[in-house]
């Protein structure tokens, strides 16, 4: 049996107005639900008994809920049961940031516009494909898009909703990897700002910057909607146009991430990036913006899905000193952010500060092969 991946498909759905109300009733009752479990676990702790209520105690609980409220049994049971797994999770998490020394960061409400989905954690109960139509549980059959086949063994369902409508996104195993041919290259890349990235060879990709392109569109609509008064039906409208202008440019940058990271697959064999810590890196209120607009780590989330269904490889290296170094003879030139040129005075080598970056994080990642290897 070849190479296998797990996969995911996501389709748009076109439910009537009746199944679009029953699908955003479910997912009202899904986040009024991890609402009061996060608050059961909550004043459990605050008891002093220094515990909090576990996911299979809240899961137990789950009959009785339906009991003394009837509506929660029109959502289907395995969805009520991932709302509480989806809060283990979160604090599993929680607890493991604590344990690293992070900033722990605990988990709070979910408002309205902050939870957007709801999953059936088994294909087959309670939601199935069949042909052209998707069959949910509680909800009934709806029409699905499906405008490419879907492939390996369906293992879950969640159903989000965004700024358009209604989607599908089935989590499939076993789906079969197209390796490309072989090129016999490597490659370092250097991601950045003014250029998005660049590589050893001094392949430039131009950055985009798509927030800050629409930049002034996107606030326009968001005055439109701060003019609005609260709870009137132009609001809404208004939040919804708001809402599609942002989804716009997150889609051009997702897609502009995926034909730069098809590019390099297609190119390479092997890919070495800097392993950045962008949390860190935003930060910095003068580059957050921007750094958040290029979507560094979006991208080599894409690039690396691409490239394991494409049997190349991505490794990441250290980013220390990989724009201090000379990729020319080691030196260690220090040089401030706004100093685009890198100059080495020991073998005398100029070239842009970005190039010579990548020219290093291919060295690095070529040595951190050969060592592993």
């Amino acid at each position: 049996m070849g190479q296998t991946v797990r996969k995911t498909y996501k389709y748009q759905l076109n439910p009537t107005p009746k199944q679009e109300h029953v699908l955003a009733s479910a997912l009202w009752h899904c986040r009024m639900l991890y609402n009061t479990a996060l608050e059961q676990r909550k004043a459990w702790w605050q008891r002093g008994q220094g515990k909090s209520a576990t996911y299979y105690q809240q899961k137990a609980e789950l009959p009785d809920l339906k009991a003394s409220s009837p509506e929660y049994a029109e959502v289907h049971s395995q969805v009520l049961q991932d709302v509480l797994l989806r809060l283990e999770h979160t604090f599993a998490a929680f607890f493991q940031r604590i344990k690293d020394g992070q900033t722990p960061g605990y988990p709070r409400f979910q408002g309205q516009n902050r939870y957007h989905s709801f999953t059936y954690p088994q294909y087959g109960n309670g939601a199935m494909l069949d042909g052209g139509v998707l069959s949910l549980s509680k909800v009934g059959r709806i029409p699905v898009r499906l405008h490419r086949p879907l492939q390996g063994t369906p293992k879950s369902v969640t159903i989000s909703h965004e700024a358009d409508g209604w989607y599908v996104c089935f989590s499939c195993a076993e789906v079969p990897v197209q390796p490309l041919p072989l090129t016999g290259e490597e490659t370092g890349i250097d991601v950045g700002l003014k250029s998005f990235l660049v590589t050893a060879e001094g392949t430039f990709v131009e950055n985009p910057r798509h927030y800050r392109r629409d930049e002034k569109r996107l606030k326009k609509a968001q005055r439109v909607v701060s003019r609005r008064k609260k709870g009137s039906n132009r609001r809404k409208k208004a939040v919804k146009l708001l809402a599609k202008r942002h989804q716009k440019v997150r889609r051009q940058r997702q897609d502009f991430h995926h034909k730069t990271a098809l590019a390099l697959v297609r190119q390479y064999d092997v890919i070495y990036l800097e392993d950045l810590r962008v949390r860190n890196l935003v930060r910095n209120r003068h580059l957050a913006k921007s750094i958040s607009d290029a979507g560094w780590t979006q991208f080599r989330i894409t690039l690396e899905y691409k490239a394991a269904c494409a049997g190349k490889q991505v490794i990441a290296v250290e980013p220390a000193y990989t724009s201090q170094d000379c990729s020319g003879c080691g030196a260690r030139i220090q040089k401030t952010l706004s100093v685009r040129t890198h100059v080495c005075t020991s073998c005398g080598l100029v070239m842009d500060r970005d190039e010579n970056a990548a020219r290093n994080i291919l060295r690095f990642g070529q040595n951190l092969r050969g060592a592993v290897a």
